[in-house]
């Protein structure tokens, strides 16, 4: 469990944030300024607020009330910077050990065979980090903070710089952390890293939160879709690959009901996240017949918010599932949207991309 309570005034800007989150992934998302550095260097102990409480693993970390406010050096938290911070002149060996040295003999945590394992870089170890790639640097900078064996990893947008591939050659190491049970507070602005790591998303706006909860619940509220932004905007649903098909799609089984999507990844018998853009759902009032499409779910009609201009987000219960789509008021008039009303939910399946898949 963290719990984090913050206030500082930065002189024209007022910080008030606070939140708690289970163990797992607890991703800050935010646009620019919105507190999200703020609120892990607080915990790192990086910076001082006005006032405030921090307790991870049932440890007060910082509480002003009571005068406390332990050094970074004995938060035990393991911080992954946005540029990695590589020593230079230490090969990767060098830099994995030096984290090494920080581990207290009797704090848990994986050894160095085991992280060089997890991570894939036993063949960079006698290399030096200007002959490492973005992602190479990345999955070293958290393999040195693993090795420092914390009770808590803060990673501040460690995949902001890399491109496209060096971004999916790290998330699946990403994953492994957490399915491995390492708490993990994930600072990004992006959704896509969001739905596929989080376990808990805590959404800030100027300083304060406007959401906090299970990650699920939160991208699939409407009423907070606008945060993410129209193209982005969307939720997470849980699914089991159950087999391959001939023709190559994947069949899957969801809360909602089966379907079908080219590229995912795994084998059958693994549990996937899948990640539904609000603007590529189509609904229906009557399950539609002559489609191209695969993917048609009954459901229902849940909250039904307004979006800029002549659009609203409409969330629909999915079985077990919750979606969003992003249609016209015209249509939402046109259809009779209502809540409780029953309709259909029309998934593109080639829509559905790599980024969008997770384990």
């Amino acid at each position: 469990m963290l719990e984090v309570a913050l206030q500082h005034d930065f002189g024209g800007v007022a910080l008030d944030i606070t939140f708690a989150a289970p163990g797992g992934v607890t991703a800050l998302f935010g646009v620019s300024g919105a507190g999200k550095t703020t609120v892990v260097n607080a915990v790192a102990g990086l910076m001082r607020p006005d006032r405030g409480r921090i307790v991870a693993q049932g440890e007060v970390l910082l509480d002003t009330d009571a005068r406390i406010c332990l050094p970074p050096q004995r938060r035990r938290v393991g911080y992954v910077f946005q540029d990695h911070r590589l020593f230079p002149h230490l090969t990767v060996q060098g830099n994995l050990t030096y984290g090494a040295r920080f581990a207290p003999r009797e704090a848990p945590g994986p050894g160095f065979d085991q992280v060089v394992a997890m991570l894939g870089i036993a063949p960079l170890l006698n290399r030096r980090p200007g002959a490492l790639s973005g992602g190479e640097k990345a999955r070293v900078a958290i393999g040195r903070a693993l090795l420092s064996r914390p009770r808590l990893l803060l990673l501040d947008e460690p995949l902001a710089a890399l491109d496209a591939p060096r971004r999916e050659e790290i998330l699946p190491f990403l994953e492994r952390l957490r399915d491995a049970g390492m708490p993990v507070l994930y600072v990004s602005h992006s959704v896509a890293e969001v739905a596929r790591l989080a376990s808990t998303l805590v959404v800030l706006g100027e300083g304060r939160v406007l959401a906090a909860g299970p990650a699920a619940a939160v991208l699939s509220d409407p009423g907070l879709a606008a945060q993410f932004g129209a193209q982005e905007a969307g939720a997470v649903i849980r699914a089991r690959l159950v087999l391959r098909e001939a023709d190559g799609l994947a069949w899957l089984d969801t809360g909602a009901g089966p379907i079908w999507l080219p590229d995912a990844p795994g084998a059958p018998g693994d549990e996937l996240r899948v990640r539904i853009h609000a603007s590529d759902v189509i609904l229906a009032r009557h399950r539609p017949e002559g489609l191209s499409a695969l993917n048609i779910l009954p459901g229902v009609v849940t909250r039904i918010e307004p979006d800029t201009g002549s659009r609203a987000w409409v969330q629909l219960q999915l079985g077990d599932e919750a979606i969003l789509a992003r249609i016209t008021q015209r249509s939402v008039t046109a259809l009779g949207l209502t809540p409780g009303v029953d309709c259909y939910a029309v998934l593109k399946s080639v829509a559905v991309t790599r980024d969008d898949l997770g384990h």
